[in-house]
């Protein structure tokens, strides 16, 4: 049977590596480099690991200050993954289906931690010199800034092509 869908299932696998790749490197940064005990470890002159414990969401907002919104968090950044999750169902697009399983791994990442440790294990510290353009971060968090970007670049610099072509003839 030859599959006319968009490839949904190469962006659950791609969900699946991203959930996987993330959840191996925060395994290494709290267990065998021991990350909340020594704090930080300088990896390159531009490059550290960093332990922040990431109690809200992207820039510290939402921040869940008690058990019970903790626990809301979970709930909202769940439904915001099964929305994506629906959104990719229905996707037509293969680049866009693909963007969006970039975003359901990273963002199942996050939620795993929110729910074992009831923060989201952040480490990784880009800087040059003092400058530090980004917050500290992880795999997860880099995957939905690339998912969300790629969406939003194709939304506005690539056009359908039928669009096009009605365009042509207007």
């Amino acid at each position: 049977m030859v599959e006319t869908a968009p490839p949904r299932r190469l962006g659950l696998i791609l969900a699946a590596v991203i959930y996987i790749v993330d959840q191996a490197v925060k395994y290494v940064v709290v267990g065998p480099l021991a990350l909340p005990h020594v704090r930080n470890i300088e990896i390159l002159p531009f490059f550290d690991l960093t332990w922040v414990e990431n109690y809200g969401v992207s820039m510290g907002f939402l921040t869940a200050s008690s058990n019970g919104m903790r626990w809301a968090l979970v709930g909202l950044t769940v439904a915001i993954s099964l929305a994506v999750l629906a959104w990719m169902w229905r996707e037509r697009s293969r680049a866009d289906v693909l963007a969006l399983g970039i975003v359901l791994g990273g963002a199942l990442g996050n939620i795993t931690d929110r729910v074992r440790f009831g923060y989201v294990v952040d480490y990784a510290d880009l800087h040059f010199g003092e400058w530090r353009p980004f917050l500290v971060f992880n795999v997860s968090d880099a995957a939905i800034t690339i998912g969300v970007v790629i969406l939003l670049a194709r939304a506005l610099l690539v056009r359908d092509g039928k669009k096009s072509a009605e365009d042509d003839n207007a």
